[in-house]
């Protein structure tokens, strides 16, 4: 079981809920896991297509394609210009 927090109002309104639990079979991607559990996240996928998350790992910085098992507590962070892990803001 994977703990999934949510910090900020906009993602909590997406998911309706500030903690998920998902289930994993092994070592998995954040990306990987959000994507899975679309029963229960599907409100976090915008986000996710726009690189708006910021990810922690067990109190660690993290990102999208980092590694995460059974027992990890991912959290999720909405930020609204990224500029983190390679992702660059693009004025619309």
């Amino acid at each position: 079981m994977v703990t999934v927090l949510l910090f900020g109002e906009t993602l909590r309104q997406a998911v309706d809920e500030n903690e998920v639990q998902c289930e994993t079979a092994g070592v998995t991607t954040v990306k990987q896991l959000l994507e899975a559990n679309q029963d229960k996240l599907a409100g976090l996928l915008p986000f996710l297509s726009k690189g708006e998350l910021l990810v922690a790992i067990n109190k660690k910085v993290g990102a999208l394609d980092s590694a995460v098992k059974d027992g990890d507590t991912i959290k999720l962070t909405h930020q609204v210009h990224p500029t983190m892990d390679g992702a660059m803001w693009q004025n619309p």
